[in-house]
């Protein structure tokens, strides 16, 4: 979800993006689905607000719950001392080769100050370079409101997974094809309007099925006839229709 454009310090923009999480899902039928969030996003009263319409919800744990990030990390610290409830080794990609251990428990679900918690969980990453060999490792913390009933280790792995695909599928591309934090647009709607502008462009490429997002933009930058054509908004551009 987005930050609205507003001016002031960074924290009045996220304090409106929580805000605007429940108005965003009114428009949305969430009953039986899983709701992901990060860390900003693990607010109780969403997590009330889901549960209350049937949904459930996945959220990451960071320091702005520093309580229950606190518990999980207490509770968690000796997950070495017994297996993982589930391991899944990944493909290799962009020359990593990674592995995600899950640890969850329902122990927390009572003690936790946080509304219908199911289970709690922690996910650790480790990544290994294959050309430097190079090794690192993540650990996060999160909670969930499915009971292991309703929700293996495997599936809140999965579920975790796919949220943090979904976030870096954009991020990524933000960050290292626009090169996003390097703009030197930081004043007024200057920011928050170029992102818009930029994720939107990757949208429209994405929606044409072109393989390579950065290729496709090395190939119209400063072509200002191939990208008319390639949005199809001139007269011979049923020609080339078929081309990504």
């Amino acid at each position: 979800m987005g930050t609205l454009p507003v001016e002031g310090r960074e924290e009045v923009k996220r304090t409106n993006e929580i805000k605007m999480a429940i108005p965003l899902l009114e428009v949305i039928d969430i009953r039986g689905k899983d709701v992901t969030a990060d860390a900003l996003l693990a607010q109780r009263e969403l997590a009330d607000y889901i549960v209350g319409r049937g949904g459930h919800y996945h959220f990451t744990v960071k320091g702005n719950q520093a309580r229950t990030l606190e518990d999980l990390a207490l509770y968690f610290q000796d997950r070495g001392k017994r297996p993982p409830d589930y391991v899944e080794p990944t493909p290799p990609d962009h020359g990593r080769i990674e592995t995600r251990q899950i640890w969850t428990t329902t122990e927390l679900s009572d003690y936790l100050r946080f509304p219908h918690v199911g289970q709690a969980f922690v996910v650790e990453r480790q990544s290994m370079e294959k050309r430097t060999g190079e090794v690192s490792s993540e650990i996060a913390y999160g909670i969930t409101s499915r009971p292991p009933e309703q929700a293996k280790a495997q599936r809140v792995l999965k579920v975790n997974r796919g949220h943090w695909v979904i976030e870096n599928s954009c991020h990524y591309i933000l960050d290292w094809t626009f090169d996003e934090d390097r703009s030197r647009i930081r004043t007024g709607y200057g920011p928050e309007n170029m992102t818009r502008l930029r994720r939107f462009a990757i949208g429209v490429i994405k929606s044409k099925g072109g393989k390579s997002l950065p290729q496709k933009m090395r190939q119209l930058a400063c072509r200002v006839r191939l990208v008319f054509d390639y949005l199809r908004m001139t007269e011979n551009s049923g020609a080339r229709q078929g081309r990504n």
